[in-house]
């Protein structure tokens, strides 16, 4: 399953688009309303992943819109210093960029977010701004369902990158990165993103997400699920248990997760997960090996407040244990 590095026929190893929001964190605890103090910090499902593979020296492009104002430049600025490629992030006049509030949580619990984003520039991406010589440049596609939730014509942008993607033999990985609050209903959100999936070489739900998506409640009838949509290999994570994986070729296996002593964040760990499976697979690396890989960035992620601050560097993710 492990795909053989070959970083010198493209231009950049990973693409992705997506959106990207200024995000302000709560310094205190409690109701939002109540709160007067936030840090601003970059939240993005895509450019989570973009950034944590940059980190990880990959080559990483990322496209998409932010609107002429603040907010948008700082996106854009944010990700640029990553060393994420940023060439195809057009600032749009007249519109907005999104932003959200996200509270303080306690003891590892999953903080309450509150998003800004409706008529965004990054919302409004759709078939006419995909650039087919970008996506080519690189030999990889990594893609959620966040982004193909924002609108009807993102969410055609996202079937038209996969299709493009796999036709032209790229490899390609989703994360179902389940939204119910920006899709119509439950069931055309489950209809949407199994139809993504189904155009992707390796899916990467959780298992929450898996028993909304496939109605199985285990980890290897959910995978099963989608490799018989032609998935190659389906990887289902388990949280602090870690992660199962099948493959088409009928490979499977548990590799159990990271201890971590103290859970600051637990949002971003799906992103980090995906960042440290992705580049160990695009490295040629055995797959039980990238899977472990998978959990130890995640664990990393969880250890800091923000969405990707915890995100190791390559010397990092060598040199250290999470604790």
């Amino acid at each position: 399953m492990a795909q053989e590095s070959n970083q010198g026929a493209h231009a950049l190893d990973v693409v992705t688009y997506g959106e990207a929001m200024a995000m302000f964190v709560a310094e205190e605890t409690g109701d939002l309303a109540a709160v007067a103090h936030f840090t601003r910090r970059l939240a993005g499902a895509e450019t989570n992943v973009a950034i944590g593979l940059a980190r990880l020296g990959l080559r990483v492009g990322w496209l998409s819109r932010v609107g002429d104002d603040s907010f948008g430049r700082f996106i854009r600025a944010s990700v640029q210093a990553e060393g994420v490629d940023c060439s195809r992030v057009v600032t749009v006049a007249g519109q907005s960029s999104a932003f959200l509030l996200k509270e303080k949580a306690e003891n590892g619990a999953d903080p309450l977010v509150e998003y800004f984003r409706k008529g965004s520039a990054a919302g409004r991406l759709a078939p006419e701004h995909f650039d087919p010589a970008y996506f080519l440049s690189a030999r990889h596609l990594h893609a959620t369902g966040v982004a193909a939730a924002l609108s009807e014509t993102s969410l055609a942008f996202a079937g038209q990158a996969l299709d493009f993607m796999r036709a032209n033999g790229r490899s390609v990985s989703f994360d179902p990165n389940l939204r119910p609050s920006l899709w119509p209903s439950q069931a055309v959100m489950v209809e949407q993103i199994n139809r993504l999936a189904a155009k992707a070489d390796w899916v990467l739900p959780g298992l929450g997400e898996g028993k909304i998506l496939t109605g199985h409640d285990l980890p290897h009838d959910v995978a099963g699920f989608y490799l018989r949509r032609g998935a190659r290999l389906v990887v289902v994570k388990l949280g602090a248990d870690g992660a199962y994986y099948r493959t088409a070729e009928g490979d499977s296996g548990m590799v159990p997760g990271e201890r971590v002593a103290n859970v600051v964040d637990t949002v971003g760990a799906g992103d980090g997960f995906a960042a440290g499976l992705v580049s160990a697979l695009l490295e040629g690396l055995p797959l039980a090996q990238a899977v472990g890989r998978g959990n130890r960035v995640g664990a990393f992620a969880i250890q800091v407040a923000g969405d990707m601050e915890g995100l190791p560097t390559r010397a990092q993710l060598d040199a250290l244990v999470p604790s």
